[in-house]
């Protein structure tokens, strides 16, 4: 249903959106799940694709040693949905007792994770496709809102 954190929004220009995500381009646009412009790209676009970037790299750096250390995050998984969170939360979990604990972590599982997860397309569904047209609102609206700041700073 896209609902994934609690119901705060803000509103930027005249467009108000949920708390997104942060994706890459594999990921498909919705408007609680932001990702970089593709193809010919204007500045403004540009802007965008670098704020969304330098956001992105701490969060991808982190879930990166998270699915390296726990690949059972990288293939699908057979519990029931209801355990599926328990089962994240747990790994999330272990996974920063040991990075506090200054447990081992070899750069090669990190290697092998990458290659394992770009086996996985993403979905192209229905819902998808029908929550595009605010997806490109809530886009746009940041688009112009870093363009903004860019020109007043």
């Amino acid at each position: 249903q896209g609902v994934y954190f609690p119901d705060h929004k803000i509103t930027v220009g005249e467009v108000e959106m949920p708390t997104v995500i942060l994706g890459d381009p594999a990921y498909p646009l919705m408007p609680w799940l932001m990702k970089p412009y593709t193809g010919a790209l204007d500045t403004e676009k540009e802007l965008f694709n670098y704020r969304l970037s330098k956001c992105r790299m701490v969060v991808e750096c982190a879930f990166g040693r998270l699915k390296a250390r726990w690949r059972s995050l990288l293939t699908r998984s057979d519990l029931s949905p209801k355990n599926i969170p328990i089962v994240i939360a747990a790994c999330c979990v272990l996974h920063n007792l040991c990075e506090i604990k200054g447990e081992t972590f070899m750069q090669g599982w990190e290697v092998e994770a990458n290659r394992l997860a770009a086996d996985y397309a993403q979905p192209d569904t229905r819902a998808i496709r029908r929550s595009q047209r605010e997806a490109v609102r809530i886009r746009e609206a940041l688009k112009a809102r870093f363009q903004t700041e860019r020109v007043n700073h």
